[in-house]
């Protein structure tokens, strides 16, 4: 009995052991895994610290909560969660790798044994949880076996017997070469080389060297099932056994065969650059950060005739010592290109030889990651041809522009050229009517020398200029000691220090010798391709130069002197009179201006025939200048009216030079073999009793003039107030003006411009007029002037401009194609300054375009010194509108206001085309007013046009527009409008 007790106490301590031996064994579980008690429904009942730190949670957060919280929301969904729970019920332990959330929502992976407890009836009452986080193991896990999959997709792998069989291969392999894996395993290592190769003794000893161990990297070409070359950057690698024999070879390595494509575009692409930087004229240099010239192309070379080794580890400044504007331009490129901005600039500057060129420089700095400068690339540019060009045009065309003489003109040329060329002194000499020579310019010539041979006639041998002027080509004289075309002449400029001289004429477009230019040399030589250069450019310019002066005279002549007489005309007349009333009145002097009308000149030129008409006028013509002074003024109307000007006289000086002409004219002369008996009538106006202008002195003399060829014919008449009832005339005239304003009785008439070219409408001009119910139908001759004398011509202008805009509204809205409208304005509607503004709104309220709106401007407007009329134009040309000069070629100022004014159209005076038909002199003169709007892109419209034989002339002069009584008299609307209707210009033409 005592020895069962003992055994049975031996038994439970041993039970006791077993016990302890568990529950340290359960305590060290639980302190080093992550325990969980969940109830049957998933609820958790107990987590341990380890879970409760694996999973971020704190006890109260968790306890209480579904199992669910710990799942990924798309796991709790899936069967195989509700799978999970299942085989728990069953009683069926769940283990294995399992995905959980943590409190913060990260995700981690546990290594879990779900373990359930069953009651006696087989119920589950709970699952025990042990896991251990094996978050790290997996992802280093994935991430070698991301890698492993990285490479064999990038990577091609073959392996080869030692004898060279095919034993495997990966699938980039495969895919790259073009193969089947049945198609290529077992196929020796040549299927995969070129023929030419894979049998030459190159390969035999490749293989051989392999299999001894020799390691082979690099690019190896092979041949893919289609044919076409695969480069793959490879190493061939032998395997060996534990006894060290030979087991296999594997390569490895990847297709390059893009690269390899790209490498040898790369390669065509840097000999292409290399190619093209040197067959380049431009000079290009590189420099390193210490300055020196480490490369430059044969350009470089090229342009500044240095050599290779002249050039590399140089400073750029060393190769231009002595040149102080292009060193100057160095130190300031220095300075941009080290503050990061790229450089331009342009210098004169000499090469090895010291020949003068041109250059456009153009430097970038290249920086190195640390911003140091490391490299400077510069271009340089020959631009010398432009720059003269530039340099010497530019010059030369401004000068003219502002009406400089052709002296200045000239001189400017040989000034600059000697500025380029500072070896060379230079001349330019004209040729006059008499074939003799004529010193422009030749600013550093000796005084003597120019004075000798200024007024030589040129021949075979006169100099260097007289010869070229005669030959009509270039004469180069190499020593003029020498040389038997100096001959007589060379001891004019020897003494001066010029040993050489080349001289080329200066020819017109149809090949007349204008002039020459000349280049003296202080050395024997001869001209350099530089200096042909040069001289090429002065050439066109001079020829320019003296065609302008040229054709300016014999505008000049043109437009201010009557052509038939060779008095100044009306324009002239009109300008040198003011002049005179101008003197008169700042020296408090009298005036007279005498208005004389020849009496029976109609009958004798009907007669007699227009020769003999001209003939008589000449006469008279030179009668009247044998009795005026020198200070005095003789002019020729028009027809058979001429004035003459008197200054600082008396009543009785003026009766007395008046009984002078009237003897002096009614001297007989012999014209057409019959001997006429010439008279004139008279009439004079004192200024300033009678008027302080010359338009109302004439005006007043005019009205003298008539009274005393009512009288008897042979008189003279002084204006007196008798004559003011023409004055009473204007006031009643006046008075209606301002009612017929106020009232609406002013109406546009509106008479087309037609396009030369084509036939088309060019546009419309708006001309107004007045018919009064009892003076009726009133000039605008008549009415115009008193506008403007009595302030009204502002709001008759403004009222123009209103009515113009208003049809050309309705005209656009009805679809009538009129493309603009032109409206005249007197010189005192631009004195308005809110002239502009009127004119935007104007514009704006009938939605019309500045283009639709055209501003003729008379040469009143040109001269007018009122400050405002200037301000006003611009203001007007800014909004868009374009602006057209009346009446061209009447006006002296006319041709001096061109390049002021910005004028898009001229529009040539009636006058000229009524006598162009039979007048060879208006003839040329129309024809070089449209030269003249040609040169300068200008619009020509010829008013007046009347008759099929004018508008032929105009077309043959290359005229654009035609306006006049051929095509239509101006109309009112209702009636222009349907004349536009059924316009078709084959209908005049």
């Amino acid at each position: 009995m005592m020895k069962d007790c003992e055994q049975l106490d031996q038994q439970l301590q041993q039970c006791r052991t077993w016990l302890d031996d568990k529950e340290a064994m359960l305590t060290a579980i639980s302190q080093s895994m992550a325990m969980l008690e969940l109830s049957p429904d998933g609820t958790i009942t107990y987590a341990n610290d380890n879970f409760l730190t694996l999973m971020a949670y704190q006890a109260s957060e968790i306890i209480g909560s579904n199992h669910r919280v710990l799942c990924n929301q798309d796991y709790i969904n899936t069967p195989e969660y509700s799978e999970f729970w299942s085989r728990l019920q069953r009683g069926e332990m769940v283990s294995g790798r399992l995905e959980r959330i943590r409190s913060d929502g990260s995700r981690l992976w546990l290594e879990a044994r779900c373990n359930p407890i069953l009651d006696s009836d087989g119920n589950l009452t709970k699952v025990v949880s042990i896991a251990a986080d094996i978050t790290a193991y997996i992802d280093d896990s994935k991430e070698k076996t991301s890698v492993l999959h990285a490479l064999n997709r990038s990577m091609g792998v073959i392996e080869f017997s030692p004898e060279g069989i095919i034993v495997g291969a990966n699938g980039s392999y495969f895919k790259t070469m073009g193969y089947l894996p049945q198609e290529l395993i077992g196929q020796h290592h040549r299927l995969l080389c070129e023929a030419q190769y894979s049998n030459s003794p190159d390969y035999d000893n490749f293989w051989k060297d392999l299999v001894r161990g020799r390691h082979f990297s690099g690019r190896f070409k092979r041949i893919a099932r289609d044919g076409h070359p695969v480069w793959w950057e490879a190493t061939y690698t032998l395997v060996c056994d534990q006894e060290g024999r030979p087991l296999k070879i594997i390569c490895i390595g990847s297709d390059v065969s893009y690269r390899m494509q790209r490498e040898q575009r790369d390669r065509e692409y840097q000999h292409l650059l290399s190619l093209g930087m040197n067959e380049t004229d431009n000079a290009v240099f590189i420099t390193n950060e210490d300055n020196l010239i480490v490369f430059h192309n044969t350009g470089f070379s090229r342009m500044l005739g240095f050599a290779a080794d002249e050039v590399i580890g140089r400073r750029p400044h060393e190769l231009l010592q002595g040149q102080t504007a292009i060193l100057k331009m160095i130190e300031e490129c220095y300075a941009i290109i080290a503050a990061g901005q790229s450089f331009h600039g342009e210098e004169m500057m000499l090469d090895k030889s010291g020949h003068p060129l041109w250059v456009s420089v153009v430097v970038n700095p290249i920086f190195d990651p640390n911003d140091k400068l490391v490299n400077a690339v510069c271009i340089l540019t020959d631009i010398t041809n432009t720059k003269m060009h530039e340099v010497l045009q530019y010059k030369a065309l401004n000068a003219m522009a502002r009406e400089a003489s052709l002296a200045e003109v000239m001189t400017m040329i040989c000034l600059e050229l000697e500025r380029i060329a500072p070896d060379v002194v230079a001349s330019i000499v004209r040729i006059d009517e008499g074939r003799a020579m004529r010193t422009i310019a030749s600013p550093n010539l000796p005084d003597v020398y120019n004075k000798a041979i200024d007024g030589l006639i040129i021949g075979p041998q006169v100099g260097s200029c007289g010869t070229a002027a005669f030959r009509g080509e270039a004469v180069e004289v190499f020593d003029i000691s020498t040389d038997p075309l100096w001959d007589g002449y060379r001891d004019l400029i020897l003494p001066y220090g010029f040993f050489a001289c080349w001289s080329t004429p200066i020819m017109s477009p149809d090949r007349r010798v204008l002039g020459t230019f000349a280049l003296y040399y202080r050395e024997k030589r001869r001209p350099s391709a530089f200096h042909r250069q040069l001289v090429d450019v002065c050439l066109h310019l001079c020829t320019l130069a003296l065609e302008r002066e040229e054709s300016r005279s014999r505008i000049h002549q043109l437009a201010f002197y009557d052509a038939l007489t060779g008095l100044p005309n009306r324009s002239l007349l009109l300008i040198k009179a003011n002049q005179a009333i101008a003197n008169a009145a700042r020296n408090k002097q009298s005036l007279a201006v005498l208005f004389i009308d020849l009496d029976r000149f109609k009958q004798i030129n009907d007669s007699l025939g227009h020769q003999a008409g001209d003939e008589l006028l000449r006469i008279v013509a030179s009668r009247l200048q044998a009795e005026a002074r020198r200070a005095d003024i003789v002019g020729r109307l028009s027809g058979d009216e001429f004035v003459i000007v008197l200054g600082q006289c008396d009543v009785h000086h003026v009766t007395d030079v008046v009984n002078r002409i009237q003897t002096s004219l009614s001297q007989p002369c012999h014209i057409a073999g019959v001997v006429i008996t010439p008279s004139a009538s008279i009439g004079i106006g004192l200024c300033p009793e009678n008027g302080e202008t010359i338009e109302v002195l004439l005006h007043r003399a005019d009205m003298a003039m008539y009274q005393a060829k009512e009288r008897n014919r042979g008189r003279y008449s002084f204006f007196s107030e008798e004559m003011n009832i023409q004055a009473q005339e204007r006031l009643t005239l006046e008075g209606a003006l301002r009612d017929a304003l106020r009232t609406g009785g002013f109406e546009l008439h509106y008479q087309p411009q037609i396009k030369i070219s084509n036939g088309q409408i060019h546009g419309v001009e708006a001309l107004a007029r007045w018919r009064h119910a009892q003076m009726g139908d009133i000039s605008p001759a008549r009415f115009i002037p008193i506008a403007e004398e009595c302030g009204l011509i502002g709001e008759l202008g403004k009222w123009a401009l209103q009515e113009a805009c208003r049809q050309l509204s309705i005209w656009r809205e009805r679809e009538i194609a009129v493309p603009s409208i032109s409206v005249n304005l007197s010189s005192t509607n631009f004195h308005d300054l809110e002239l502009p503004h009127f004119i935007a709104t104007l514009l704006d309220h009938y939605q019309l375009k500045p283009a639709d709106l055209r501003l003729e401007i008379t040469e009143t407007v040109m001269m007018d010194t009122n400050p405002s009329t200037t301000r006003t134009i611009h203001a007007i040309h800014a909004l868009g509108i374009a602006l057209s000069m009346d009446d061209f070629g009447t006006g002296y100022s006319s041709l001096g206001y061109l390049r002021n004014l910005p004028v898009s159209e001229l529009k040539l005076d009636k006058s000229f085309v009524r006598d162009m038909g039979h007048d060879e002199t208006v003839r040329a003169l129309t024809n070089a007013v449209i030269r003249i709007g040609d040169s300068l892109h200008l619009t020509v419209v010829a008013e007046g046009v009347e008759d099929k034989e004018q508008y032929l002339l105009l077309k043959q002069q290359g005229c654009d527009v035609a306006q006049g009584y051929l095509f239509a008299r101006p109309a009112p609307s209702d009636v222009f409008n349907q004349w536009l209707i059924n316009f078709k210009v084959e209908n005049f033409i």
